[in-house]
């Protein structure tokens, strides 16, 4: 007989009761809790975190992480103070659960986090069992579907795939899915922060998605002659760049001759047609605090910089909107000097482009903004730190 691991689910929501629902239907045995009291034909709904707990391989925690009232969107929220999601509930449950469990068990968080989190808020109250966090990309309404079949699946431990513990807590929810999914969706595992940012992310994604599609829906109303279907049915059909893993590569930042200059452009109608908002601003502005954060990391390690190239891709020499030279602005303003190697000798040399080839000694230090050159001592990969 093949043993089916047992599964335990704290929190019987609008997302916890039907994924727990639909392990059920898989096969395998669930007991479920719920501090509001909840009936279902599959779970084995018991009366205490402390019954569900005791018996399972995996326990499964999926309790809200809720902002304060006025924070989820129904009326405007622009206005209210910045806040970030409310822990109390699960930190609560989280604490209950370790308090029953024994080192050979699993505790699994699927709630939505901020990236830093689950180390600075949640590890220090698990001590003594492993703790995993595992969010779903589940949307409401299709969640029971959507659970037997992911997009992907995104595992995350304390130090990702770098330990043998988190291998072989990693290997036994992906053994899990397995069973429990139709689709054979891709398996992504890493630390808990680079899963807690993956997850909330890719929600961002959307977001600014939708918020730019219906961006050209008000310039078509504003503006006239113009029926924005037919402009997102063709920006939708660009897989090349737009709907592609293109540009998904952290690096120098956006430039060209045609980026920058469209965004303020585009700054310029939106207060034009009086859209009342100006996305634009915010790229723009994120560009510059990125370019300069950039600047300031790159300065850790030295005050003679030299860039491996001005231009804003490689191939060409270019320097319309060039990151490169952004970036170059904020060194000179926080104290670094440009050099060429022969006045001043070369401390630190930036990689503008993936492509870009130079030599160094082992002492001059290599800022890798894209994180592919070879290995050393004198490498830095900026964006890494794992």
């Amino acid at each position: 007989m093949i043993y089916k691991t047992k599964i335990g689910f704290i929190g019987l929501g609008k997302l916890g009761m039907p994924c727990a629902e639909a392990m059920v239907k898989k096969g395998f045995g669930v007991a479920g809790f719920d501090i509001i009291h909840k009936t279902s034909e599959h779970i084995d709904i018991r009366d205490s975190i402390k019954s569900v707990v005791e018996d399972r391989d995996i326990v499964f925690v999926a309790t809200p992480t809720p902002h304060e009232d006025g924070y989820d969107g129904r009326t405007p929220t622009s206005h209210l103070p910045v806040k970030d999601f409310n822990y109390t509930a699960v930190k609560q449950v989280l604490s209950a659960c370790d308090k029953h469990m024994r080192p050979e068990q699993t505790l699994v968080l699927i709630s939505t986090v901020l990236p830093g989190t689950t180390r600075r808020e949640f590890a220090p109250l698990v001590t003594n069992t492993k703790l995993m966090y595992n969010p779903y990309l589940i949307a409401m309404g299709t969640v029971a579907d959507d659970m037997v079949n992911p997009e992907m699946i995104m595992i995350g431990s304390k130090n990702g795939m770098s330990g043998k513990n988190c291998r072989i807590r990693s290997e036994l929810l992906e053994s899990f899915y397995n069973q429990v999914c139709e689709n054979m969706p891709r398996v992504e595992c890493g630390t808990w922060e680079e899963i807690e940012a993956m997850k909330i992310f890719y929600n961002t994604f959307i977001s600014n998605k939708i918020a730019l599609v219906n961006m050209i829906q008000d310039v078509a109303h504003r503006l006239g002659n113009m029926d924005v279907d037919v402009v997102t049915g063709a920006l939708s059909k660009s897989t090349k760049r737009i709907v592609s893993p293109a540009y998904m590569k952290a690096g120098m930042g956006d430039g060209g001759a045609c980026h920058p200059r469209d965004n303020i452009a585009l700054r310029w109608l939106a207060r034009e047609l009086d859209l009342g908002y100006d996305m634009f601003e915010s790229i723009m502005t994120a560009r510059e605090r990125q370019a300069e954060t950039m600047a300031k990391a790159i300065l850790t390690h030295g005050k003679n910089i030299w860039f491996s190239s001005d231009s804003y891709k490689p191939g060409t020499d270019l320097v319309d909107g060039s990151s490169s030279l952004l970036v170059q602005h904020y060194v000179k303003k926080h104290g670094g000097r440009l050099v060429n190697g022969i006045e001043n000798p070369v401390e630190v040399i930036v990689r503008v482009h993936e492509s870009d080839e130079f030599t160094a000694d082992d002492k001059t230090i290599i800022f890798d903004p894209w994180r592919t050159y070879p290995t050393a001592d004198n490498v830095v990969y900026f964006g890494k730190y794992v």
